[in-house]
This record gives structure tokens, C-alpha cells and sequence, in this order.
């Protein structure tokens, strides 16, 4: 019995060892839910939810910053929710989100109670959706500034066969 414990000893080691380097990735990374709830405005927009948002998408990329002005992160890892596909965190401004594959604007709205936008961004998207947050989901004063948050669902030329799901801050 002793012969068959000590045989046996060192591939129970490796899993160990393997397991726990498992774990100490998952847990090094940021959860992928982030991104998402951040593009759902959990927590609401404001300066400082943008740069936690922004330093865990640094932590696992190196952005690509040539499309629209905005900082997109290619993630290694998917970070979609629900049966949609993404793997881009996107910085614009004031808005911060996460590109999806394929044109999902549509369900996007219907899932989280978005209506169509009155302007298309000066030309920048063919169908927009957007709900303001709830008074009382709007950041305090000060955390970023005069103006509402609003989560917005785009299609767009300039985003071909993506769809934008982001929590955008418009300054009054």
C-alpha cells in the first residue's frame, strides 16, 4: 500500500500544481463581467468607475486607438454575456463599453428597454438606442460632472458587422 501511495504521489502533485496556477490566473485577472456591467452603467458612469474600468482593460491589453477616436482593447479572453460574442472593451470620451459581434442594436433595446435615438451622432451611426439612467442612478455631483448617463446600443458604418453597447456621460 505504501508503494502504490508514493507512485501515485507525484501526478496528484502535478494536478495540484496545476489547479492552483489555474486559480491564480482566474484570480490576477480582472472578472470578465466588468466590462459588461460597466457597459450596462453598473456602476454608473463617473470619472472614477471609468478609470477602474480602464486600468483592468490595461492590464490585459495594449489598445488600438485609429477607429473613431476611441481606444478599443482586444481582451484575450471573452467577455460577452447572454449568447452575444465580444472581446473589445471601447473608450471614447466619455463613454466606455464593449463591442459585440454581429448587428444586435435591435435585441440590445428590447432587452434593456432602450428607445431610438432622435439624432444619429452627427452621421456616426444608422440605428441608435439609448435610456437615460433613473435620477437616482445618475452619478453625485461632481463624479462627472453636469450632464446625464445614459446606456446606448449603436450600429454604424464606422464599426462594421459590431454592435456598441456602452454607458455614455453627455455633458449638459
Amino acid at each position: 500500500m505504501l508503494f502504490i501511495l508514493k507512485r501515485r504521489r507525484g501526478p496528484l502533485a502535478a494536478c495540484v500544481a496545476v489547479a492552483l496556477l489555474q486559480v491564480g490566473a482566474a484570480m490576477a485577472a480582472p472578472s470578465n463581467r466588468i466590462f459588461y456591467d460597466a457597459a450596462l452603467c453598473n456602476p454608473p458612469y463617473s470619472l472614477t468607475s471609468a478609470s477602474s474600468i480602464y486600468d483592468a482593460a490595461e492590464e490585459l491589453a495594449k489598445p488600438e486607438t485609429s477607429s473613431l477616436g476611441a481606444a478599443i482593447y482586444k481582451i484575450p479572453q471573452q467577455i460577452g454575456q447572454d449568447g452575444l460574442q465580444s472581446n473589445e472593451v471601447f473608450f471614447a470620451n466619455s463613454a466606455v463599453g464593449i463591442l459585440i459581434e454581429g448587428l444586435h442594436a435591435d435585441e440590445l433595446a428590447a432587452k434593456y428597454d432602450l428607445k431610438p435615438e432622435t439624432s444619429d451622432i452627427l452621421g456616426t451611426s444608422s440605428k441608435g438606442y439609448a435610456r437615460q439612467l433613473s435620477e437616482e442612478r445618475q452619478p453625485a455631483p461632481g463624479l462627472a460632472g453636469p450632464g446625464k448617463v445614459s446606456i446606448v446600443a449603436r450600429e454604424g458604418d464606422g464599426l462594421p458587422g459590431k454592435t456598441l453597447l456602452a454607458c455614455e456621460f453627455v455633458a449638459d
